[in-house]
């Protein structure tokens, strides 16, 4: 959607007749897919809003392509922007408000911040086990979350947003009943999926399974048990531990519930 451009000394280009932008393949950037982590077949896609396009350019953990700045200017963050874009090597460009607004698929969502991207990468159980012990400190258990029928990309967004903030070191999805991992998503996240690493599994419950093989206790959040997380042993919270959420309304499936360890409500203190 946006023609080729470059950066001429380190400065930002304006490019008058955007043509298509080129396939995300023929990029050269260093970000490109790591050894050993899968991504989907599917072409380049634009994030828009600051937070997504900053953690997008902080993390690399996806192709990067280009950023795009739309003209209208006032943005305090663009700074900050452009010196990771530079940092990350990829070009930079600015585009008059309008053209931005035509050709920038989400741009009215984007706060005139757009960052072309190749998805994110998606692990498999092992990977993720691997990656997130490697990222533990000493004595400390692997925190993960697993999520059961969560299908909506805001809501998969914001509770990735959640674990993220809370250390969590690896969320796993089903490869039929969750979305992909889209502009939606690490928009609603604020950007924390960019740094949240993703397995995609092929049968939760058989996941859950060797999860508690590997050393994991399993916890499913179920509010009607009546009993706190926070309530639990020192040893299971102390411990690798997986927290299973369900989807609104649903829940989780009794099939996985069966499956966990202990049940336990997450203590909320407002009144919603």
């Amino acid at each position: 959607m946006l023609g080729p451009a470059s950066t001429h000394g380190g400065g930002v280009v304006r490019t008058a007749n955007p043509d298509p932008i080129s396939d995300m393949s023929r990029s050269s950037n260093p970000t490109r897919r790591r050894s050993g982590q899968k991504t989907a077949a599917r072409p380049g896609s634009w994030l828009t809003g600051f937070h997504s396009v900053r953690e997008a350019l902080r993390a690399r953990r996806r192709p990067l392509e280009r950023l795009v700045l739309g003209t209208q200017g006032g943005r305090a963050g663009d700074r900050e922007l452009i010196d990771l874009a530079r940092a990350a090597g990829i070009p930079i460009e600015r585009i008059e408000a309008r053209e931005f607004d035509l050709r920038i698929d989400g741009a009215d969502q984007g706060q005139g911040v757009a960052l072309r991207v190749g998805p994110l990468p998606e692990l498999s159980l092992r990977q993720l086990l691997d990656q997130s012990g490697e990222a533990d400190d000493a004595g400390t258990g692997t925190r993960l979350v697993l999520l059961d029928g969560v299908e909506d990309p805001q809501n998969v967004g914001a509770l990735a947003r959640v674990a993220e903030g809370a250390g969590v070191r690896g969320l796993i999805l089903s490869q039929r009943r969750a979305p992909p991992l889209s502009p939606a998503v690490s928009r609603a996240s604020a950007g924390a999926i960019e740094w949240l690493p993703v397995a995609r599994v092929p049968n939760l419950g058989r996941a859950i399974r060797d999860l508690k093989q590997g050393g994991f206790w399993v916890v499913a959040a179920a509010p009607s048990t009546g009993g706190s997380l926070f309530g639990l042993a020192d040893r299971i919270l102390s411990g690798n531990l997986v927290v299973v959420l369900g989807a609104e309304g649903k829940g989780i499936r009794p099939s996985v519930l069966e499956l966990a360890d202990h049940r336990a409500a997450i203590p909320m203190r407002g009144q919603i």
